[in-house]
């Protein structure tokens, strides 16, 4: 077969097959050629998904005469300095967009220079190339796309339907206003506003506000800053607490140098970085904006410039992971702040409360039905033992306590007023022998106690693994536990990382191990359930995770086993010991599993509950 040149015509069509994927392609390019342009107010609109029209307009700098008719041929551009192919500073910069839109769509660009008299106008109908003619145009550059895919129309059959490319051309313009909150932002689609973005004042609050009219109420509220450089790297942005979280990553925004980009590294160490701290199948609600030198990342590895390279990747997780472990242990305690409003929506639903009356007579039954839960009718003896389980993991202000002072009835003094000033405020009653109700001055504090306490020793546990000082108890008699074949061997072969943890056990006969050491911090625990969960989890995992990843793992089973149970009865001075000590844990506000261990109930909102407001 004879080799040919093939036409320009035909070499633009192929470039825009690579370029161009869907309408959004093209507004995604254009959007980010006005942002390059200096806009400071870009409106966009599309009707038809974008196959009928797509219009793009900016104030920005504009272009003469000389520059419009340069801009619909190919590799020509403005954005790359002494033809370095790795100083890229612009967000635009392929070499394709404009000619290879112009070649497959009608393409029509007025524009006019900043500080010049009048405006021109060049037309591309699918390759072919108007003469420049003068238009009117108050300032910047309008540019319309009509007839999109027009000289192409084999890829008019994988076009989705007009609601889904609407869908993807407003993801489109949300990402690149996330990065750009001093630049105003208008979208269009048919008939429907789509979305409206004022400039946002400078500065984090500005930024803050931008972030929460795209990722909600519930994110500004949550949201925790973060910011660190190291080495020419900076990382800024917004990460949401573990307890708001979703089940996939459609809220994860994340930029390299003002791009957004869909980047494996990134993902990875935004998973890294929130570990334990979220269920299995969820994700984290964040915004990451990575500014790093040009030359340390290529951003022409992909077509669509949606993926970047690195030429440090390991300097950037590892900034990641830092910068987010610091924002979310700075948090402490903190949970999700729409917590205690889903709560009361769901205890609204239950018990049908409507209105004031309705409210009234719910809360009556309510009260009657659960008075019991209140103030029991016999007596309730706490176990022997738990003063001094709790003793360990716990600060020692009620070390002297023992079983003998367990009265869990309401507490009937008032609290002290600095437990009412402190976050989770002061004890005040044990429901269900399982949750702890206290009160601040303005809400009801709800805690799950054995999720609670469940993090404090898990957090404990970790520190001591850091140091290496987890402190062992012996066994006068040592525990045999049946296992099984499988789990003893693999017991056996994980006994130096247990060890490492405190727990000191050794193959006995065929099927069984012998545990002769626990960690102190468990205190009279569980040992057969222990070991039973810990081979359970090792055969699980297999070797395929790191030594550190399964040893964190191991100390969150050995936490759930060594942690105040559901069902346990506290006393007074237990319960608020335990709130003072979530107060000074960090990730508190999540148990090892990534559920919240309290939800905040505000006054206001129990007021309104029942009508009084």
């Amino acid at each position: 077969m004879t080799i040919r040149q093939l036409s320009p015509e035909t070499i633009n069509r192929i470039a825009a097959g690579e370029v161009v994927e869907r309408p959004a392609s093209v507004v995604k390019e254009l959007v980010e050629n006005a942002i390059d342009a200096g806009a400071r107010d870009i409106d966009v609109v599309t009707a038809g998904g974008g196959l009928s029209l797509i219009r793009v307009a900016d104030d920005g700098h504009g272009m003469g005469p000389t520059d419009l008719a340069l801009a619909v041929e190919r590799h020509a551009t403005s954005k790359l300095t002494d033809d370095d192919l790795f100083d890229i500073r612009t967000l635009g910069f392929r070499g394709e967009a404009l000619p290879s839109i112009g070649s497959i769509a009608l393409l029509t660009i007025q524009s006019r220079a900043h500080g010049t008299p009048e405006a021109h106008e060049i037309t591309v109908a699918r390759g072919a190339k108007s003469a420049l003619k003068p238009t009117a145009l108050n300032r910047g550059t309008c540019i319309e796309v009509r007839e999109l895919f027009s000289a192409t129309p084999a890829r008019l059959k994988f076009m989705k339907s007009e609601r889904a490319e609407n869908q993807a051309t407003t993801e489109v313009v949300r990402r690149l206003a996330m990065a750009n909150p001093q630049v105003g932002f208008s979208l269009t689609t048919g008939e429907r506003a789509s979305l409206r973005l004022p400039q946002a004042p400078p500065g984090t609050d500005g930024h803050l506000a931008r972030l929460g009219r795209i990722m909600g109420a519930d994110f500004m509220a949550d949201a925790l800053h973060l910011s660190g450089e190291r080495e020419g790297v900076r990382v800024t942005g917004f990460a949401g607490l573990p307890t708001l979280n979703r089940p996939d990553t459609a809220m994860q925004f994340l930029f390299v140098n003002g791009r957004p980009v869909r980047d494996k590294l990134l993902v990875g160490a935004v998973r890294a970085a929130y570990g334990d701290l979220i269920p299995k199948g969820r994700h984290p609600l964040l915004a990451l904006f990575v500014d790093v030198d040009p030359p340390e990342v290529d951003v022409n590895v992909h077509p669509a410039k949606v993926e970047v390279r690195f030429r440090d990747a390991a300097r950037v997780r590892s900034l990641i992971i830092g910068g987010l472990r610091g924002a979310l242990d700075q948090a402490g305690h903190r949970a999700s702040a729409s917590g205690g409003a889903a709560t009361l929506a769901a205890f609204a639903a239950v018990t049908g409360v409507q209105g004031a009356s309705g409210s009234a007579s719910s809360a009556q039954a309510w009260s009657h039905s659960n008075s019991q839960s209140w103030r029991p009718s016999r007596p309730v003896h706490a176990p022997t033992g738990f003063a001094e389980a709790m003793q360990a993991p716990l600060t020692g202000s009620f070390a002297g306590f023992d079983a003998t002072s367990a009265d869990t009835s309401p507490i009937a003094h008032a609290p002290a007023p600095d437990l009412l000033d402190r976050p989770l405020g002061a004890a005040r009653a044990q429901v269900h022998a399982t949750y702890i109700v206290a009160q601040t001055q303005n809400s009801v504090v709800i805690v799950d106690q054995h999720a609670a306490h469940e993090r404090l020793v898990y957090e404990r546990f970790k520190a001591m693994l850091a140091t290496g000082s987890v402190t062992r108890q012996g066994l006068l008699i040592p525990e045999i536990v049946e296992v099984g074949e499988a789990e003893a061997e693999v017991l056996a072969d994980h006994s130096m990382d247990l060890a490492e943890l405190g727990l000191a056990l050794e193959p006995f006969g065929t099927g069984a191990v012998a545990v002769r050491e626990v960690p102190a911090l468990l205190g009279d625990t569980d040992i057969q359930g222990l070991v039973h969960d810990l081979a359970a989890d090792l055969l699980h995992e297999g070797a395929s995770k790191r030594l550190r990843d399964r040893l964190e793992a191991v100390c969150s089973t050995m936490a759930c086993h060594g942690s105040v149970r559901a069902g346990r009865r506290l006393t007074g001075p237990e319960m608020n010991a335990l709130l003072r000590e979530m107060e000074a844990t960090p990730n508190s506000g999540q148990c090892n599993h990534g559920r919240p261990t309290w939800v905040e109930l505000k006054l206001t909102d129990i007021e309104r509950l029942f009508g009084r407001r």
